[in-house]
């Protein structure tokens, strides 16, 4: 595995970016840097939104796909809205769409000002806004743009730029560009009903291509779902003979699912993955996935707090780019990303984003070794 090169792959997020940390296609979204490209930093709510007061409801989609939303995004949207002044109820719909409906209206008849949602399909995540919407409530896209919705704002991170860092990182760990002509990859895509699997595909796709790299199986995970997600790479890689020189996963539960295919097959390939989870940094540092890509998510989360606040308050919205989500352009608040190797485990470590105790429980050499402390 190669160290990789700290580079800023995306626009820097305008609201309530603390820590340093990122999608469009042609059918989806576009993006316009800031003016001047710098870094606005502020805290959770702004000036005077101690004051704002209000509600606001946060729908997580589920705890089962990725360790974030309950151990990252839950917490540090708690802590925003506490700092901010607002109350916010959070909770998970469980992977179910039906459940998310329900929450939803709960919350619209509990008098939430705003609502924030992570949608599990663009289809019911719509539904839910324009209900929103009817009853005078406003609408946030979190971390995943609702295709054909009615949100007023849009926080994520870039989606696109997430993808071509799994992309190059592929390369990478197969020595790098010039070097990986002939060398048979697999494709693991997210759930198809998620726009951002779509926009990683499209990020990563657009790296490899022209690389050399010859994609010999590919297929999406429904629902992100990582024992499905195994059983599917196991029949890609039986298709393939079991001829495979590494595997590009949209995600580090995904990831970790093929390598576990993989090391049943005695094969020791690199992979890909994102959201630089705890279990995701440890198979980096223990050298069975070659890379994740690490978005902040308190980025992510002081980011909509502070959307939520605006709405709240009938001011302007400090977002940095736009983005069309089919029913026009809505302002698209970006948080930067950075590609995570062997030799950056201990950049999300120092950031206090995982637990080092943990992360280095029984592997306490590799962490001295690269670092982490």
């Amino acid at each position: 595995m190669k160290k990789s090169t700290h580079r800023a792959l995306c626009l820097v997020g305008a609201l309530a970016l603390v820590t340093a940390a990122c999608g469009s296609d042609d059918a989806t979204s576009s993006s316009d840097t800031s003016a001047d490209g710098t870094t606005a930093t502020s805290d959770a709510g702004g000036e005077g939104d101690a004051a704002a007061g209000g509600k606001v409801g946060f729908i997580l989609p589920d705890s089962a796909s990725s360790a974030r939303w309950e151990s990252f995004d839950r917490p540090l949207i708690q802590a925003a809205c506490d700092e901010a002044g607002i109350e916010c109820d959070i909770q998970n719909a469980e992977g179910d769409k039906n459940n998310m409906a329900t929450i939803a209206d709960q919350m619209i008849a509990d008098g939430v000002g705003v609502l924030a949602i992570v949608n599990l399909d663009s289809e019911s995540g719509a539904a839910i806004q324009e209900k929103a919407a009817a009853a005078g409530v406003k609408n946030i896209d979190y971390d995943r743009l609702t295709l054909g919705g009615s949100a007023d704002v849009y926080v994520s991170f870039d989606n696109v730029a997430v993808g071509t860092a799994q992309g190059e990182g592929i390369i990478e760990c197969l020595g790098g560009a010039g070097n990986v002509e002939g060398l048979k990859i697999i494709q693991l895509h997210g759930s198809p009903t998620d726009n951002n699997a779509t926009l990683f595909k499209q990020g990563y796709q657009d790296a490899i291509d022209g690389s050399g790299l010859e994609t010999v199986g590919e297929e999406a995970v429904p629902d992100w779902d990582n024992a499905e997600g195994g059983v599917i790479f196991e029949q890609l890689l039986t298709a393939a003979g079991g001829e495979v020189d590494g595997v590009l996963v949209a995600n580090d539960g995904l990831s970790l699912a093929a390598q576990q295919v993989l090391a049943d097959a005695g094969l020791a390939v690199p992979t890909t993955g994102q959201d630089a989870t705890l279990e995701g940094l440890r198979a980096i540092l223990q050298g069975t996935q070659c890379m994740t890509v690490y978005k902040p998510v308190v980025e992510e989360a002081n980011g909509a707090v502070a959307a939520a606040v605006a709405l709240l308050n009938g001011t302007d919205l400090d977002a940095n780019a736009t983005i069309d989500n089919e029913n026009g352009e809505i302002p698209y608040v970006q948080a930067q990303i950075m590609p995570i190797f062997i030799d950056d485990v201990k950049i999300p470590a120092a950031d206090g984003f995982v637990d080092v105790a943990e992360l280095c429980a029984g592997i306490e050499d590799l962490c001295t070794e690269y670092g982490v402390e």
